[in-house]
């Protein structure tokens, strides 16, 4: 049986994006189901964003990734399985809304009934603190990549970056930056998380200290880091929700 799931979802949602925030990765393919908690978002049969599972009922994406059709597939390395039949939203709850804004980049989303957790779906540990200047991590998505021109890879891709001290961002995006916002990438730039990838998880050390949220343009040859919701930031409105639903 496969481990791919699709499953109804209700929609938990803080805040739209800007026009800018199709972001997300470009590098390597991953090694297969090496980031087990990968998720990817499906709106009318074609993908849209990645997300995180962090409960089996529970999934976390980037609130400008918001759509009225959505579905959702788990445990697989090749996002063109989502061809098979799945199931589609039934509701959406929405605490806060700051339209056209990054400054609460961040959904959650509700599975219908809870996912089976095997060796290819399996969750990521939320922080109990919030990322430190020059930890290693990991983004991962179906986004862009360099030498693929317009298409979107159908394999999941992982990028090697580190976090960014926040004095450094504000340099490279001057008076744009908030509090619940943490960026990414390497010196000099050339990887990235670039457009397609949105909502996906920027993981390090096995922890998700990152949504994929908002960066340059272009990002195929941007020096910039990409820019991520800080996870940590939302740690009591993410239990709380769960937890009220």
């Amino acid at each position: 049986k496969s481990a791919c799931e699709y499953v109804h979802v209700c929609a938990c949602t803080c805040a739209l994006s800007a026009q800018d925030g199709e972001k997300v990765l470009r590098d390597e393919e991953c090694a297969p189901h090496s980031q087990p908690w990968q998720v990817a978002l499906f709106e009318r049969g074609r993908f849209n964003c990645g997300a995180s599972l962090i409960s089996p009922q529970w999934v976390v994406s980037a609130a400008h990734c918001q759509s009225r059709f959505m579905r959702m597939l788990l445990g697989e390395h090749n996002s063109a399985q989502a061809r098979r039949p799945g199931l589609f939203l039934v509701s959406s709850l929405i605490p806060s809304h700051e339209a056209r804004s990054h400054r609460q980049d961040v959904m959650l989303l509700k599975l219908a009934r809870p996912a089976r957790l095997t060796r290819q779906v399996r969750l990521v540990a939320l922080p109990r603190r919030c990322p430190r200047a020059g930890e290693a991590c990991v983004v991962s998505g179906w986004g862009l990549v360099l030498l693929s021109g317009v298409s979107l890879p159908d394999t999941l891709h992982c990028a090697n970056i580190s976090i960014i001290s926040t004095d450094s961002c504000n340099k490279e995006y001057p008076g744009r930056l908030m509090n619940t916002m943490v960026c990414a990438g390497v010196e000099g730039g050339g990887t990235n998380s670039c457009e397609g990838d949105s909502g996906g998880p920027l993981v390090c050390g096995g922890v998700l200290q990152g949504i994929v949220s908002w960066g340059d343009v272009p990002c195929d040859t941007t020096t910039k880091p990409g820019v991520y919701t800080k996870v940590c930031s939302y740690l009591e409105w993410i239990r709380e929700t769960m937890r009220r639903n």
